[in-house]
């Protein structure tokens, strides 16, 4: 909820007037206002407010024609908010932006600025790139100078702009699950000038051919799982790692580059901070990376020596290309310019649609937002769609309500876009992270325990009966009991196991793929049979 009335007081100021762009409306509900023709008479309402606007008009909800407070119910400015976009819809326009205020009496009066022509059509070419690597590695800064085409100051100005910020997901609708956007049209690339401005990443959104979006991660080793939960959890096209020219390979970077190995997520290399070092240096941490890929069964193609267009040719789940870069400089950029915009995109929107739930919250006004990659299919809005597996193991009917993109309200997405989905029927505080919306052409069963084909990368002794890691599927995060085939499992080897999640089920598929971790153990599998 806004703190700043301003926005509310302008539009209280400058009133209803004949020839305005300002409307004043208590409430509205579907019964009244979208039968006979009430619709039509209000659609045309709305458009002429619009053309008097010169293509933006603003409704205040909540309060009375004569302009005062009145305030409104959640749920009755769930339903305006609801009713007024299908009359933006009919008069060609879209809600663009909705702030809201809490009343003396614990309602709301909001401000819902409709801008003219319809939700945006965003580009079909989006490509999601999840950002790995140690701590200090010049993973946010070389994405800050990627999304920005700016050089950084040397002292990691640009990574500011990628920490999370509290008041995205306070302001709501938006999943910008990504920490940085940027895109291409036919005369290259598209910059934001300050990604921290939302009007910034919206504009690339609505301008660019192609957009990528940057998933980005943590590099403490104490947060991995939350770096296995962004790898894991999103519908990744490709992999970015770091690994800082001045340190070179880390414990956390073999761990990094696990994790998107395991995923199956084609990758790239970075060596940042090139500025920093001498050539030679350079060239025994790029040696360094080639051992360590070759150690996982990867073919490193450096671009310094095969060029770009091999880069582009050969990546894969078996060749990683390695560039090197600096973001001082801006060395090396270009060639990643160039790979983003070329790189073929990797997810399709085959099959129904299904989105694993990474975020959850309430918007005022809105209520329940669940935001995620689409993993397949696609989804308008006003579809039905079934939300769960709840503790018990039901799965519920909730309707799509609106879908946001990086700012943009949009009426349809598929797979690969990071989204944000308002949703009716469902409370914001029953929608948890490792749930699933899925088409209800889908027939779901809630799953409790699978058996998988393991392998064991490390860990102490061995792995028996009653062993309980934490289990990475999708965004499911759980602690799950092993039981092995055989009674056990030692370090380095493949195996057979059942696992069990200790606490409740959820929605599980044949051949997906997951990491589980216990402290400093850690493992790869893919689920080969779901159990009652």
């Amino acid at each position: 909820m806004s703190a700043d009335r301003a926005l509310l007081q302008a539009a209280l100021s400058r009133g209803e007037q004949e020839g305005g762009s300002v409307e004043f409306k208590e409430r509205l509900t579907r019964e009244l206002h979208l039968s006979g023709g009430r619709r039509e008479s209000l659609a045309a309402q709305l458009k002429h407010r619009i053309l008097s606007g010169d293509g933006e008009a603003m409704y205040v909800v909540g309060v009375t024609d004569a302009g005062g407070i009145a305030g409104i119910s959640q749920s009755a400015f769930s339903e305006t908010m609801d009713v007024l976009s299908l009359l933006a819809e009919e008069a060609g326009a879209h809600i663009e932006d909705v702030e809201t205020w809490g009343t003396d009496d614990d309602g709301l009066v909001g401000v819902a600025t409709i801008a003219d022509g319809g939700a945006l059509d965003v580009a079909d070419d989006h490509l999601i790139v999840g950002t790995a690597g140690h701590v200090d590695h010049g993973k946010s800064t070389l994405v800050g100078s990627l999304v920005t085409g700016s050089p950084d100051d040397g002292e990691g100005g640009l990574r500011s702009y990628l920490d999370v910020q509290p008041h995205e997901v306070e302001r709501g609708l938006s999943a910008d699950l990504s920490y940085g956007v940027y895109g291409f049209d036919e005369d290259g690339p598209i910059h934001v000038d300050d990604p921290d401005r939302k009007s910034d990443r919206a504009a690339v959104v609505e301008e660019a051919d192609r957009v990528v979006s940057f998933v980005d991660t943590v590099g403490h080793e104490p947060w991995l799982s939350t770096t296995i939960r962004g790898l894991v959890g999103q519908k990744l096209d490709y992999g970015l790692l770091t690994v800082a020219a001045d340190d070179g390979p880390t414990a956390t970077t073999r761990e990094h580059l696990g994790v998107l190995l395991a995923t199956e997520s084609p990758t790239v290399v970075a060596i940042t901070k090139t500025d920093l070092v001498a050539d030679d240096r350079v060239d025994a941490v790029e040696r360094e990376i080639e051992r360590l890929l070759r150690n996982a069964d990867r073919s490193p193609l450096p671009v310094s020596r095969h060029g770009v267009e091999a880069a582009i040719e050969e990546i894969g789940n078996s060749v990683v290309p390695i560039v090197r870069t600096s973001a001082v400089t801006r060395e090396g950029l270009p060639v990643l310019d160039t790979l983003f915009e070329r790189l073929p995109k990797t997810a399709t929107a085959d099959g129904d649609f299904e989105l694993y739930v990474d975020r959850s919250y309430e918007v005022t006004g809105v209520g329940a937002v669940a935001s995620g990659t689409v993993k397949s299919g696609t989804v308008d809005v006003g579809d039905h769609l079934y939300l769960g597996p709840f503790p018990d193991g039901s799965y519920r009917d909730v309707e799509v309500r609106s879908i946001e993109m990086h700012y943009h309200r949009v009426d349809h997405a598929e797979a690969g876009r990071i989204v944000g989905i308002a949703l009716k029927g469902v409370r914001a505080a029953d929608v948890e992270r490792g749930m699933v919306l899925l088409s209800q052409e889908a027939d779901p069963t809630p799953v409790r325990a699978f058996e998988a084909d393991v392998m064991v990368l490390n860990h102490p002794t061995r792995i028996q009966a009653g062993y309980e890691p934490v289990v990475h599927l999708e965004t499911v995060s759980e602690a799950a009991r092993f039981d092995p085939e055989g009674g056990q499992l030692l370090p380095g080897d493949r195996g057979t196991t059942r696992v069990r999640f200790k606490f409740r089920p959820y929605h599980v598929q044949e051949g997906q793929r997951f990491v589980f971790r216990e402290g400093r153990s850690k493992g790869v599998g893919t689920v080969t049979n779901l159990l009652e």
